[in-house]
């Protein structure tokens, strides 16, 4: 019945089995707590708040807990000196590691630089096993480069080895290994190839705005084995128009009517999510739908065109036939109506707990300098009481934003519509 497809825009570069994994495969359980660690492009809150965003649009039931400690120019030998600090201190159950763009040092490839680089995940391999942390290995992903041409060149071909630095620490300390690097490079030389000026990602060469930080996302939710499949509702029609049954996937059909074409309530267990600032990058890799699958089935329908409402409003339009297959509903149900309302619900509750974590709590707090305003008329003996007093403080605020996510998440039965178009 479902259509848990593969990976279609990582095709060729990663072999992955077509049937969606299992939630037991996810890397990320019930009850984790999350932290992402890394550098600038980590701090930006893009490509974590998507991680965090699908995760638990996709598992709503699931108690999770997410901490971004990214800090601008940070290397892999800053994160193993503030371990304690800023990973120790949130008790992770999973840690996420993305360095190597700053260590790399933006030079031509150095073997003692990338020593220096492989020490420091080490080290903190070393520190999350004594913790039992599981961690997430990932590679920087590449610079999308200004100049002309192909991009596996220049600093490119420096990130390309360092890549195998978070392979080897996976390897020999028994972590998950992700490779963004090379989806990322296929995506963007695939743009190339039409016009070798081209940029797609957003933000600068090193930085990426939402496109790039969304091709990031999916492929480290890919390398988690992150499940496509959402939900189905298929609905079966006799040769006679009359019902003849239904069958759900991770949602529940109630009250079919089949009077004026199709009609009945679903109320789904898990939700799509895709950022719609990262929209751009849809024309060269279909992220959107190869991370959600939200389907819908209805045979037995008469020869012709539908409209799927959803509470109301008109979301998408199919032929018979179409709908005889099943289509994914996933875009259009993240436009309008009562899917799109509640994923923009949850969205928003998902940045403003990550945006008063980092402005006020992190940033504000953790790495504030002494000449901070919450330092203001104090001695420079006073600074470290003054400041555990003020994170004390800010951090009471934390579980009742993580609540106000989880609240945003319980999902709520709607009414879904099959009629003829223009009726």
């Amino acid at each position: 019945m479902t259509k848990r497809m593969p990976w279609l825009w990582l095709a060729a570069v990663v072999v992955l089995s077509a049937a969606t994994p299992a939630p037991a495969q996810f890397f990320i359980k019930d009850k984790d707590t999350v932290v992402i660690m890394g550098d600038s492009i980590t701090e930006q809150h893009l490509y974590s708040n998507y991680v965090e965003m699908w995760t638990v649009s996709r598992f709503p039931s699931y108690h999770l807990t997410f901490r971004n400690v990214g800090i601008g120019g940070d290397r892999s030998t800053g994160g193993n000196s503030r371990f304690a600090r800023d990973v120790l201190a949130y008790k992770p159950t999973v840690l996420t590691i993305d360095f190597g763009m700053n260590d790399g040092s933006y030079r031509a490839f150095d073997d003692k630089i990338y020593q220096t680089y492989v020490k420091g995940l080490q080290g903190i391999a070393d520190q999350a096993r004594k913790a039992g942390i599981r961690v997430a290995w990932i590679t920087p992903q590449p610079v999308e480069r200004n100049e002309p041409g192909k991009q596996l060149d220049g600093y490119n071909l420096t990130l390309q080895k360092f890549s195998d630095g978070p392979r080897e620490i996976a390897k020999k300390n028994g972590g998950l290994f992700i490779d963004q690097f090379h989806p990322y490079l296929a995506v963007i030389e695939k743009a190339r190839a039409g016009n070798d000026k081209i940029r797609i990602t957003g933000g600068d060469p090193v930085h990426p705005g939402p496109p790039g930080q969304a091709l990031m996302a999916a492929a480290i939710l890919k390398g988690m084995k992150f499940p496509r499949f959402i939900s189905e509702a298929a609905i079966t029609l006799d040769d006679k128009g009359l019902f003849k049954g239904s069958v759900e996937d991770n949602c529940v059909v109630t009250d079919i009517d089949i009077k004026n074409g199709v009609r009945f309530k679903r109320l789904d267990r898990s939700l799509p999510f895709f950022p719609p600032e990262a929209r751009g990058i849809l024309k060269w890799a279909p992220v959107l739908d190869d991370m959600n699958y939200y389907g819908l089935q209805v045979k037995g329908l008469k020869p012709g065109r539908y409209e799927i409402r959803f509470a109301g409003n008109r979301i998408a339009e199919h032929s018979d036939k179409e709908l005889a297959e099943g289509v994914n509903l996933a875009d259009a149900a993240l436009t309008v109506g009562p899917v799109a309302d509640k994923v923009k619900q949850v969205w928003k509750a998902v940045q403003d707990k990550n945006r008063y974590f980092h402005d006020q709590v992190f940033r504000g707090v953790v790495l504030a300098g002494h000449k901070s305003p919450i330092f203001k008329d104090r001695e420079p003996g006073e600074i470290e009481s003054v400041r555990r007093e003020v994170y004390a403080e800010r951090m009471r605020k934390m579980p009742e934003l993580d609540a106000a996510v989880r609240a945003a998440l319980k999902v709520e039965p709607y009414v879904v519509e099959i009629v003829p178009a223009g009726k």
